[in-house]
């Protein structure tokens, strides 16, 4: 079980299995000058759980839409979702599962992944979000490395067929009894659970789940409540390293609640409707989206399975929605399908965004386009629940463009240097954060743990970061080597160690290089061997070798085969003179293209 092998029900018990020595500094800088801020919020932080947080929800917004799934048909109130949820929990519970194992929910934005989500949290278990993109290998790591004990997932979704994938990965799954599966392989799954009208062999459909338990048992899941504490583990999001393996980010029912708090507050959600264009496994969809909502009685309103500007469209109109969530890339591709729509958008008080920097003129373009009163940011990681720093209400459109928002409230932030001294205000370091958002840890990865959270709770972030004395911040780089592309994280690390498993490659580098849409695209650099003609390694060719075995989004899109690396005399790679070598070739093939086209 989760809970018991992180061995982590509170704050003291991090400080305990850490045991090293806090960062430590003499710091001749003035107090009022120190790049050190701790804002206290009017709000007070709320010492509930999830499940409870929904039960209050239901209370309060009872008859009130919870989530509107366009492209099913389907509505929930918080009345009538707190009810399905807890057949969902109890159905969980029936088939064996205990407080604390783990549920991977492995799906695009359905319903199903929503009532999976708040049914495991009601149920006492972890649920651990799956990006729908994975293929095997990335399923097969993600099983193994938090010992998932029961997977919910749609059928199928675009070219991914989830059952399929699964029962190819584990295929005693075919010749088991549904929620009785033996695997020598993955010795800890027992159950798997899909959304689908057809029976599947080894497979429970996710319809059976909800009528496993009886009305005395989902009763039951009510009083359940009163024995989940608010620090035990509520989820788990895979969050990528330099090794190239995912680290599994374990997040508490105190972390979501009271994130869920102070981004509904700060963004005034309060009974606003949602168009939701992030994917809801995301640290964007299920903290800033789904229990910012929850705490402010908003609505979700789903408008695809997938991202679809067409479709986010259609629901902006259809459903009233008031507010937007989703990347700047998103909102790129919304503004071009609106100027070829046209559609009658309605009021819309505020865009959200987060993931990477948005430009001047897409903030102008959201405004004149999609008629969007605000534009508001949101800045954080995996590890600190989603948001660290945020907009505040009503503050300029030059604050979106030149920082990250101000820090939120009850949250401690400061600027070290790389002596871990704090520095002057306005002066450049590494962000480090201590407060309620902090990840309890990295699942089955004490060392990883230790490097990223000190004994006194101080957590790095990597970022290199600048705060003003008014409680703004900004980011000026990244310590860590993490190209963003289009709101997805992505290693270097991972992809390198993919792309030399070709039969055709000897050594491959990763860099990241700009892009007007996704703000960053992957380059990879190869060498080859030296029998193999450079022209038949292309991106088409890599793209079709990587079909099944890796997220189509880690495919690099720029593929440049080389002699020789750039290297300094201690033999490491000199990336910058990689992405030198990218942006001289870019331009003198742009030079090029606008040569032939005076010409013609």
């Amino acid at each position: 079980m989760l809970n018991k092998k992180l061995q982590i029900v509170s704050r003291h018990v991090i400080k305990q299995r850490l045991g090293h020595k806090a960062w430590r500094c003499q710091s001749t800088i003035p107090a009022a000058s120190q790049s050190y801020m701790h804002h206290i919020g009017k709000e007070p932080l709320a010492y509930r759980n999830v499940g409870q947080q929904l039960e209050l929800a239901a209370s309060q917004f009872g008859s009130t839409e919870a989530i509107v799934s366009c492209h099913e048909a389907k509505r929930y109130t918080f009345r009538s979702l707190l009810a399905e949820v807890d057949r969902v929990a109890a159905g969980l519970l029936k088939l064996g599962l205990q407080r604390g194992d783990a549920v991977g929910i492995w799906a695009p934005n359905y319903i199903q992944w929503y009532l999976s989500m708040m049914g495991a949290a009601r149920a006492g278990l972890t649920s651990v979000g799956i990006n729908p993109a994975f293929q095997g290998p990335e399923m097969e790591y993600c099983l193994k490395k938090v010992d998932i004990k029961a997977i919910l997932a749609t059928e199928s979704f675009k070219t991914q067929n989830y059952y399929e994938i699964v029962r190819d990965i584990c295929p005693e799954m075919a010749d088991s009894e549904a929620g009785k599966i033996r695997s020598d392989k993955f010795p800890h799954l027992r159950a798997v659970i899909i959304d689908s009208k057809q029976s599947l062999k080894g497979a429970l459909r996710f319809d059976e789940l909800l009528d496993l338990s009886n009305a005395s048992e989902q009763e039951e899941i009510t009083k359940l409540q009163r024995e989940i504490q608010p620090e035990s583990p509520c989820n788990v999001q895979f969050t990528s390293g330099t090794t190239g393996n995912p680290k599994a980010a374990v997040l508490s029912h105190y972390n979501f609640v009271n994130n869920g708090i102070h981004v509904g507050s700060r963004n005034e959600l309060d009974g606003e409707r949602i168009c939701v264009q992030v994917p809801l496994f995301h640290a964007f969809g299920v903290g800033i989206t789904i229990m910012a909502a929850m705490s402010k009685g908003a609505t979700l309103v789903l408008p695809s399975a997938g991202f679809s500007p067409k479709d986010s469209l259609q629901a902006i109109v259809e459903e009233k929605c008031t507010v937007i969530h989703g990347t700047p890339t998103m909102y790129v591709d919304l503004v071009v399908a609106q100027r070829k729509e046209q559609l009658p958008l309605g009021k819309i008080k505020k865009a959200i965004t987060g993931g990477a920097p948005v430009s001047p003129q897409l903030i102008l373009d959201v405004k004149q386009v999609l008629g969007v009163e605000a534009m508001h940011s949101v800045y954080g990681l995996t590890e600190s629940t989603a948001v660290i720093f945020q907009s505040l209400p009503g503050e300029e459109d030059d604050r979106v463009l030149h920082s990250v928002g101000h820090l939120t409230d009850h949250i401690e932030a400061k600027i070290i240097d790389e002596k871990g001294c704090v520095v002057p205000l306005g002066q450049p370091g590494e962000l480090c954060v201590r407060g309620y958002l902090t990840m309890l840890g990295y699942h089955g990865d004490e060392e990883k743990t230790r490097e990223i959270i000190s004994a006194d709770n101080w957590m790095r972030t990597g970022d290199q970061f600048v705060m003003e004395a008014d409680g703004y911040g900004r980011i000026v780089g990244r310590l860590k080597e993490m190209v963003i592309r289009g709101g997805e994280n992505i290693f270097p690390k991972e992809v390198e160690d993919f792309i030399n498993t070709h039969p055709q490659v000897v050594e491959t580098h990763v860099i990241g290089v700009p892009d007007e849409r996704l703000g960053e695209e992957l380059c990879a650099f190869v060498r080859l061997h030296h029998d193999v003609d450079p022209k038949t390694f292309t991106k088409e060719s890599l793209r079709e070798y990587a079909k099944g075995k890796i997220a189509h989004f880690k495919v690099p899109r720029y593929v440049v085969p080389v002699d020789a690396f750039p290297k300094t005399t201690s033999g490491k790679i000199q990336k910058f003179k990689l992405l030198k070598k990218f942006e001289d070739s870019f331009h003198t093939q742009k030079s090029k293209s606008q040569s032939q086209a005076v010409r013609a």
